[in-house]
């Protein structure tokens, strides 16, 4: 049987794509270490060996000498730790991230649907690289008519796309995020190769990139839900830039809001409240209440996981007004047809919790139910596990066992077949919760049977 391939470490495969000896590399980072102010720094070649080879982690001066040395921000350093921010250095990610914001270059993107080899739990967008996306997006070069190559296509292929799409968006919720990632992945090169070979109007032109948009939004959030982060991020930020060709900023938005959703739930409230905040700053733009809703309702738990109660119940209330304004979900935008009040009540019942206030998220989580327009749970398989699973947290918090225990077999019950990294994610973290009350038999008997 043949061994799987090992890949090199990131340190190894930095010093060979700028064809640097141990010894020569080294020499260099100790020259910025000196530069920085930090004194001067041992450089013998055996140390980039129990680096890279032996587990040993490099004192924090000599990581951000390395970091300083590849144009990563420091900050970057302690935010992702050795050696996984030495992956913001590698030329893979880089592509998408610096290319230039043309309708040449993003079809060029498109076209690379596949990308490098994943990273799972890995964000590729860094502080700086992440403002440069949202400060380019609305000035993006726009879509115009091509007419001398090709066959000619018309509005009714986007409208097919757009059929396609929708389709896509529901099986997600049927047969998960797995299959449907491959189906939009199919959807976003079929797209691409009119882009790349049909000629067109302008307007049927930035429908297309609207459609490769959605397509790439799509594709996006069904990597999240594996858990492959940096595949994710690649998808959100060509959906992007596919929108800022389009000139469509309500489809910005939403690749931003769902952006956010990942950046926050990744431990990086700043980011995601960055993004958020650059889809906010043309709000006029925005057609769809409900995109409104989702964005503050975003910015909410943002707030939330940042800890900051005044800012995240403004969002909350942000979010309500905006959706009040809503008109049906058939005359919104096709992709929004899951925000609903139910929705609404989930995020604030979630805010509530990580903010430590887990009566008030109790109250939440029950209206989300029995409101008269409520949370679909027949629908929202995995939403509905985890926001379960938060109720369950919020009944430890307040002492009631017996009612965590009872939604949490509810949890394993409604998780099923379903193949999802946040779900089970979110299994792991319910049973930490328990693992305090270990002493209690029906606590050890749930801890076994969700193993």
């Amino acid at each position: 049987m043949t061994a799987p391939a090992v890949e090199p470490h990131p340190l190894t495969t930095l010093m060979a794509r700028h064809n640097l000896t141990a010894a020569r590399y080294l020499k260099r980072v100790a020259d910025r270490h000196l530069a920085l102010g930090f004194g001067a720094m041992a450089h013998r070649k055996e140390k980039a060996s129990r680096w890279t080879q032996k587990g040993v982690t490099p004192e924090r001066t000599a990581m951000l000498a390395i970091a300083s040395l590849h144009g990563i921000d420091l900050a970057d350093v302690d935010r992702y730790g050795w050696p996984h921010f030495l992956l913001l250095a590698l030329g893979d990610d880089r592509t998408v991230l610096e290319s230039p914001w043309t309708v040449a270059g993003t079809v060029n993107l498109l076209t690379d649907v596949g990308g490098p080899v994943d990273r799972r739990g890995f964000l590729i967008a860094s502080t700086s690289t992440l403002a440069a996306a949202v400060a380019q997006w609305i000035t993006a070069e726009p879509a115009l008519a091509v007419t001398d190559r090709g066959r000619r296509v018309g509005a009714e292929a986007t409208t097919l796309f757009d059929v396609r799409l929708d389709a896509l968006r529901h099986l997600d919720d049927t047969v998960g995020a797995g299959h449907v990632y491959d189906a939009a992945v199919v959807e976003l090169r079929l797209i691409t190769n009119l882009l790349k070979n049909a000629s067109y109007t302008e307007a049927t032109g930035r429908s297309l990139f609207a459609a490769a948009a959605e397509a790439s939004r799509l594709a996006g959030w069904c990597a999240y839900d594996h858990g492959r982060h940096a595949a994710a991020e690649r998808h959100f930020i060509t959906a992007l830039r596919a929108a800022g060709c389009a000139k469509d900023v309500t489809l910005g938005a939403v690749t931003l809001a769902f952006w956010a959703n990942l950046r926050y739930n990744a431990d990086d409230p700043k980011g995601a409240l960055h993004l958020v905040e650059a889809a906010l700053a043309d709000r006029g733009k925005i057609a769809s209440p409900r995109v409104l809703a989702m964005l503050h309702a975003r910015a909410a738990r943002a707030w939330s996981k940042a800890g900051e109660p005044k800012a995240t119940w403004h969002q909350v209330d942000a979010a309500f007004h905006a959706y009040g304004r809503a008109d049906s979900p058939e005359a919104d935008l096709p992709s929004m047809y899951w925000i609903n009040r139910g929705e609404l009540h989930q995020v604030a019942a979630s805010s509530a919790l990580s903010l430590g206030e887990p009566r008030r998220a109790l109250e939440d989580f029950d209206a989300a139910l029995t409101h008269d327009d409520p949370y679909d749970t027949e629908r929202e398989i995995r939403g509905t596990v985890i926001y379960q699973a938060r109720k369950a947290e919020a009944h430890l918090a307040l002492g009631d066992v017996d009612a965590a225990l009872g939604i949490g077999h509810q949890v394993i019950v409604t998780m099923g077949g379903v193949d999802s990294a946040r779900t089970t994610s979110t299994l792991r973290d319910l049973r930490g919760h328990f693992a305090g009350h270990q002493h209690i038999r029906d606590v050890r008997d749930f801890l076994d049977y969700a193993a």
